[in-house]
């Protein structure tokens, strides 16, 4: 099988970094927030989970928290790492309540959707 996914590398130019192991995220479930073109929600944007976030999530119909074991979703909690959908990511930003985003573990992809100015404004420094 050939390796479809895009060039690993995050929105400053360098490496990606790892997302997150626990849980496991990644449209290719290997921990990265590597994406290719069966990736058509673009799960690049690497996000850490707030209450506030989750909530909005929800309630756009996106439930985060619920655990779905036959996906081998585990359900998230404020502070877990996830990758997101560039495009929820840039909806949370409007609607004022976006997460927090690891800059070196977005894929430079979610910058086709959410400009680089964006993703710095939440920046997670820890």
């Amino acid at each position: 099988m050939t390796d479809r996914k895009a060039p690993s590398l995050n929105v400053l130019g360098g490496r990606l970094d790892p997302c997150s192991a626990v849980p496991l995220t990644g449209f290719y479930r290997n921990g990265c927030c590597d994406t290719g073109p069966e990736d058509t929600g673009s799960h690049t944007a690497c996000a850490v989970m707030t209450a506030e976030f989750l909530a909005y999530s929800k309630y756009v119909g996106n439930d985060l928290t619920t655990p779905r074991p036959e996906f081998g979703f585990p359900g998230l909690t404020p502070g877990d790492c996830w990758c997101l959908c560039a495009a929820r990511f840039l909806q949370a930003h409007d609607e004022g309540c976006a997460p927090r985003v690891k800059l070196t573990a977005t894929h430079r992809a979610a910058l086709e959707v959410v400009p680089l100015e964006v993703l710095t404004l939440h920046a997670d420094e820890g």
